[in-house]
């Protein structure tokens, strides 16, 4: 997979590692000459040029790439990038950092934005999640379909505990995709059963979350009267 990378900060190159080590092809983006920084991420294409140019991106050859990811620290200059590359490249995948919480409204398929990853949001999330059990956690937002990655552990009182993952009613337009238990990663089938302490992790579109936490919430002595 070929991957370019706008934006060649810590961010940028951190991913960038990543790829390379998992075998993918990976371009840097970057207009300033001081970010241009080949020895630390050698295996990497290096680009000196502003991503924001279609010149510059016609040189990047960006119609070649499966994946454009928007890492630089200017909110403005993601979402062009990311209009660019869906629009005048038809890349099939665009992933775009915010940087400012307040901007993320504008980080969605209008701006060509397939995935936004706010690092804000990331981090509140993550700090939510080790402190709270029993409450929905939304980890990350996926522009189409206004759909949302959330995270809820299910709390040691839930009606659910003990009951199969095939017996339970979801609410529409959610799907359960993995069970985190202790140090396992699962895949959850029907025969599976949910257990206290199990962290949850579903798509669910956004108008459904409350029903989910509401659903997962639910105590054995309100289930059973």
């Amino acid at each position: 997979m070929r991957v370019a990378i706008a934006g060649a900060g810590a961010v940028g190159r951190s991913i960038a590692g990543e790829l390379l080590e998992n075998g993918h092809e990976v371009l840097l983006i970057d207009k300033a000459p001081t970010a241009i920084s080949v020895e630390r991420v050698p295996q990497a294409e290096w680009l000196l040029a502003d991503a924001c140019e279609i010149t510059s991106l016609d040189e990047a050859a960006l119609q070649r790439c499966n994946v454009v990811i928007a890492a630089t620290g200017d909110d403005k200059v993601n979402l062009v990038v990311s209009l660019l590359a869906k629009t005048e490249y038809g890349v099939p995948r665009v992933v775009a950092r915010v940087n400012n919480p307040k901007n993320e409204w504008l980080f969605n398929e209008s701006w060509g934005v397939d995935v936004a990853v706010s690092t804000p949001r990331l981090m509140s999330a993550l700090v939510e999640e080790a402190v709270s059990v029993g409450d929905l956690v939304r980890l990350l937002r996926f522009s189409h379909g206004d759909a949302n990655l959330v995270e809820l552990t299910l709390p040691e009182e839930s009606a659910l505990a003990g009951t199969q993952v095939g017996d339970v009613e979801w609410p529409q337009d959610t799907s359960l995709v993995t069970i985190i238990r202790g140090t396992r990663v699962l895949t959850p089938s029907r025969e599976d059963s949910l257990e206290a302490g199990d962290e949850l992790l579903f798509v669910a579109a956004q108008a459904r979350e409350q029903q989910l936490e509401d659903l997962l919430s639910v105590r054995r002595e309100d289930a059973a009267s």
